[in-house]
């Protein structure tokens, strides 16, 4: 590691750092803005607009020695969504070490992309092989998270996928995510399926839901603070915020931080996705700073 990773981090320029101990990527773009990608997971645990605030909720205990998935941020979902299969909730990704392939500025993007390829661990659970690829951008007020999946193997493979972002909030009781009016759902809590019938969701206590085909662009609005949400190539969105008594059964997470965040995950759920030998899928989460 060179000398930058003692500096603090609105310092630092683009490249290989520690956050709290853990290997790590800072991206600082021409702007200012900053985002740091741990390379356990590729697991993207701040981003700050340039002139800007943490946009991004990561849980004050939350393991971050690699030793489990942590809790914030945005985790990365493969090849398996929550418990939607035989492979351990959410799939192996968040849990695997990526090698840095590249951490530059080009422009008014500060970017970076991490890989993971198949290995004797992951084809012990899920026998195939594969290579991921996450590039993560940042220019003066965009985030943009980009998933690559290769299918490396000589068979086909199927996969589910998902951008776990936990989105910061002064008080999710006062936030409003607006766009998804008229979309069906799978509520979790309620287990049952139903529609959005309002433009506005609103969070008062534990929301668990899968939004099937859901718009492209959502909005995050609070007082004196409005983030764009954009997916591209994942159908589906999930909104989940745990609520004060699911949140005091986290040992991750402090019983008093639910309102600080919300989940709004761009994902490929419903429909998973196949690919033949050679083939690739790309899908991608953009987030906005607005006035």
């Amino acid at each position: 590691m060179s000398d930058d990773t003692a500096l603090p981090r609105a310092s630092q320029p683009t490249g290989a750092c520690l956050f709290d101990g853990q290997p790590a990527v800072h991206l600082r773009s021409p702007a200012g803005a900053q985002a740091t990608v741990l390379l356990h997971g590729a697991h993207v645990v701040s981003w700050i607009p340039a002139l800007g605030e943490e946009q991004l909720y990561l849980s004050p205990t939350s393991a971050l020695g690699g030793t489990a998935a942590v809790r914030g941020g945005v985790p990365v979902i493969f090849p398996q969504f929550n418990q939607q299969g035989p492979l351990p909730k959410h799939g192996f990704a968040r849990n695997r070490a990526w090698t840095l392939q590249e951490a530059t500025v080009r422009g008014e993007h500060a970017f970076a992309v991490l890989r993971l390829d198949a290995d004797e661990a992951t084809r012990a659970i899920w026998p195939h092989g594969f290579a991921l690829e996450m590039t993560v951008s940042v220019d003066s007020r965009r985030l943009e998270m980009e998933l690559a999946v290769i299918n490396t193997g000589d068979s086909t493979i199927d996969f589910q996928a998902a951008l776990h972002t936990y989105l910061r909030c002064g008080d999710v009781g006062r936030a409003q995510l607006e766009g998804l009016q008229g979309v069906n759902y799978q509520d979790a809590v309620l287990d049952q399926p139903r529609q959005q019938w309002v433009d506005v969701v609103t969070i008062a206590q534990e929301l668990d839901r899968i939004y099937w085909e859901a718009p492209r662009e959502l909005l995050l609005r609070e007082a004196g603070r409005k983030v764009r949400i954009i997916a591209s190539q994942f159908e589906d969105t999930v909104v989940w915020n745990p609520g004060p008594e699911k949140c005091a059964s986290l040992p991750d997470m402090p019983d008093e931080d639910w309102p600080q965040m919300l989940c709004v995950e761009a994902a490929q759920i419903g429909n998973p996705v196949r690919l033949s030998p050679g083939e690739e899928w790309t899908g991608m989460q953009t987030l906005v700073v607005e006035d």
